[in-house]
């Protein structure tokens, strides 16, 4: 006789299979930045499903590669409270990153990270995911990367800097 929890682990498993384990939420300056330097195929290589909301999407300006899903944030009254504290797409990629409670917020603007951070929201950077890139291998090098970003108008101070490239060994 066969196991009475076999169909219900079963279900489990395969639901998990379906579930993205791997969602990042990204603001605006990520993709810009990444898109400024041709390195946007960056995001996709590190994380299976890659999140931005129709704000995110709106400032961003550009066609985005298929990969990248946009979404509506459902609350629009939670939007407009974090609207007062940070600029839209932050906001929005906040808001909705509240809505996808394993997702992985991107945010580099001060205010946003402390609001996010206030929120109970897993953030990183731009910098973050360089690194995470670097650990996994899908670059081999940081420096050229912060080169291009700097040329780019990615604002970095010194001392961030140089604590990135010890990160990565460089």
């Amino acid at each position: 006789m066969g196991c009475p929890f076999f169909p219900c682990l079963l279900m489990m498993f395969l639901m998990t299979l379906k579930m993205p384990k791997n969602i990042i939420i990204s603001d605006t300056s990520c993709l810009i930045v990444l898109s400024r330097i041709q390195q946007l195929e960056l995001l996709k290589k590190m994380y299976e499903t890659i999140i931005i909301s129709k704000e995110v999407a709106e400032e961003f300006g550009e066609d985005l590669p298929p990969w990248v899903i946009v979404k509506e944030v459902s609350n629009k009254s939670f939007l407009r409270v974090l609207v007062g504290i940070v600029d839209l797409g932050e906001a929005s990629a906040i808001a909705l990153a509240l809505e996808h409670e394993d997702a992985l917020l991107i945010v580099d603007d001060l205010k946003g990270r402390k609001e996010a951070r206030r929120l109970g929201l897993r953030i990183t950077g731009l910098l973050g995911v360089l690194l995470k890139c670097k650990q996994k291998g899908i670059i081999s090098e940081i420096k050229p990367l912060l080169e291009a970003m700097k040329n780019a108008s990615f604002r970095i101070s010194k001392e961030i800097e140089l604590f990135v490239l010890e990160k990565a060994g460089e």
